[in-house]
């Protein structure tokens, strides 16, 4: 059945995808061994460097980001060793479980799924490590299954505290153009990124961030790769071509998302992604709801778990937004499944735009018959206002 006016699609990702990189997609396709292409390559790894905040180099795969997650473990590692995860989410558990079938041994540190990486866990089994068994520490910088952030430069801090070799890997799907990330500064070695986030593409493209360690580390590396071979992707990259077929009119898309975050600036969209993400945590607490992050210094920008009252279904909360109001919210996902329902603020997304989404979530609620209260938009737009009030005596 029809449904009129634009739908509102509220997950975590994939994000609504701007009218712009929409129209660079839809650019004819071109030769991907044309001279033409070999600069478009270019711009594009130079463009996602930029991103990552690194001069290292940039790997671009036409995969999900599961791929990237895969292409970074077989790149540096051998059958056999042990890597060091931890365990936030869904999603850091699926990155252990995809560790496990390539032969790998993951050892977990566990929480509860509300907090952030347990760094000072972490800092205490490196400094028992003393044999460097352990060789990569790979953490999720934000769960989006939990809107959790983990604090990354206080994991290479207790990497370096401990003087442990192991390698950082660092998988910022949800993160990557939402929340600020430093590739160089933070020390990792392989950062596992996508494009339906935060860089407002659609699904199909992904990315190795790459530091000079970790390519040395692929020198030995004995885990079997192909497609997902680091050598042969960046001897062709040289000149901006792929060793196989490209996601050619992916990369138009990227260009011009990437322009499109510099211009409105990187600072800015972190902040943007920042006020949004403070604003939706007002209207939940004012609904009398909890909000799944427990830890003020993990709240991620560029989501909100929402946990259920006792007795009440997540899934049927979302049916009715869907059914009624032509709005699509994130399920609960793993031990949260039908637990929590998800608000994604990250993207092309603006004040109006969420004010529309917590509206919908508010008469949603009222409509499924779940427990709250009223004035949590309110209480959204009251935080809004005034954060443009500031923005604008801070001009002047």
């Amino acid at each position: 059945m029809h449904k009129a006016g634009r739908h509102f699609l509220q997950i975590p990702g994939p994000t609504n995808v701007p009218d712009d990189v929409l129209r660079a997609i839809d650019h004819p396709t071109m030769d991907h061994r044309s001279p033409e292409f070999g600069a478009l390559g270019q711009k594009a790894i130079a463009g996602m460097k930029t991103v990552f905040k690194t001069k290292a180099d940039v790997v671009i795969y036409p995969a999900s980001g599961t791929g990237a997650w895969e292409a970074a473990l077989v790149n540096t590692l051998s059958p056999g060793e042990r890597v060091l995860m931890c365990e936030t989410g869904h999603f850091a558990w699926l990155w252990q479980r995809l560790a496990t079938r390539l032969g790998l041994e993951p050892e977990i540190i566990e929480t509860d799924w509300r907090t952030g990486a347990d760094v000072a866990a972490i800092a205490e089994r490196l400094e028992r490590d003393t044999d460097h068994e352990i060789r990569a520490v790979c953490v999720v910088h934000n769960e989006t299954s939990t809107g959790c952030t983990s604090e990354i430069a206080k994991v290479r801090q207790a990497l370096d505290a401990a003087g442990h070799p192991a390698l950082l890997m660092v998988d910022v799907i949800s993160s990557l153009a939402s929340i600020d990330y430093r590739h160089d500064e933070w020390g990792v070695d392989v950062t596992v990124g996508g494009s339906q986030k935060g860089l407002m593409l659609p699904p199909g493209l992904s990315f190795n961030a790459i530091s000079a360690k970790a390519l040395e580390a692929s020198n030995f590396a004995k885990l079997q790769r192909s497609f997902w071979a680091w050598d042969e992707m960046l001897n062709a990259n040289k000149t901006g071509f792929f060793p196989y077929t490209p996601a050619t009119n992916m990369l138009y898309g990227l260009v011009t998302a990437v322009e499109r975050l510099h211009e409105e600036g990187l600072d800015q969209v972190f902040a943007r992604h920042q006020r949004h993400a403070e604003a939706t945590r007002r209207a939940v607490r004012a609904w009398g709801l909890e909000v799944l992050c427990r830890t003020p210094e993990h709240y991620s920008g560029a989501l909100t778990a929402v946990v259920m009252p006792d007795g009440h279904s997540a899934d049927a909360l979302r049916k009715v937004v869907h059914e009624r109001l032509n709005m699509s919210l994130g399920n609960g996902l793993g031990r949260l499944a039908d637990r929590v329902f998800r608000i994604g603020h990250l993207g092309d997304f603006n004040d109006l735009m969420l004010a529309g989404t917590l509206s919908g979530v508010e008469i949603g609620l009222k409509l499924a018959g779940v427990p709250h209260f009223a004035g949590g938009v309110q209480a959204a737009l009251d935080y809004l206002g005034e954060a443009a009030g500031k923005a604008v005596a801070d001009a002047a």
